[in-house]
């Protein structure tokens, strides 16, 4: 992750500083994540994302072979400060494709809220096990397994475990 940030950071053109400004992260927390020795939370990398204007995946996805397996509880995890809420990168846009997988794991308690990604993403949801409110913040729409919602990424949302082990799988598309 350390090589991604410093990377995306340098093609965007941005010193740590000017980065820690438009971000609203702090220089030396910027500084760790690119020396290896920080822990992002979700909500920082979205930030990071947003503000160099690629998608989470292009920070935390390491290169890949040709055939890949990603077994349960494996993979790149990035965990919630919010609320007990994973989300584990499965596959990212590769070249000319605009879209990216990820598995979500959540608990009952707080709710994920997400600020708004990049202009014209769509997240794609569905549930695999238990129950969730999820959606747009002002419209969240209960869902059980199998059910499936598009709504707006790139407008303020939520996602609210109803019960325990809910998890899902989120493609998002970047237009």
């Amino acid at each position: 992750m350390a090589a991604a940030i410093r990377r995306e950071r340098e093609r965007a053109g941005m010193s740590l500083s000017e980065l820690a400004k438009r971000s609203g992260l702090a220089k030396s927390t910027l500084s760790q994540l690119e020396a290896g020795t920080g822990n992002p939370s979700l909500e920082t990398l979205w930030a990071l994302g947003v503000t160099l204007g690629v998608p989470f995946s292009r920070l935390v996805d390491p290169p890949r072979p040709a055939v890949r397996l990603i077994r349960a509880g494996e993979g790149p995890a990035a965990h919630s400060g919010q609320a007990n809420y994973t989300a584990t990168l499965l596959a990212s846009s590769p070249p000319g494709a605009r879209r990216d997988l990820y598995r979500i794991e959540a608990q009952p308690g707080e709710s994920r809220r997400s600020e708004p990604h990049m202009p014209g993403t769509v997240e794609h949801l569905v549930i695999g096990a238990g129950r969730a409110l999820a959606g747009p913040v002002d419209e969240p729409v209960e869902l059980g397994p199998g059910d499936y919602l598009a709504y707006p990424g790139d407008a303020a949302h939520v996602f609210t475990a109803l019960d325990p082990d809910t998890s899902g799988v989120i493609v998002m598309e970047h237009v």
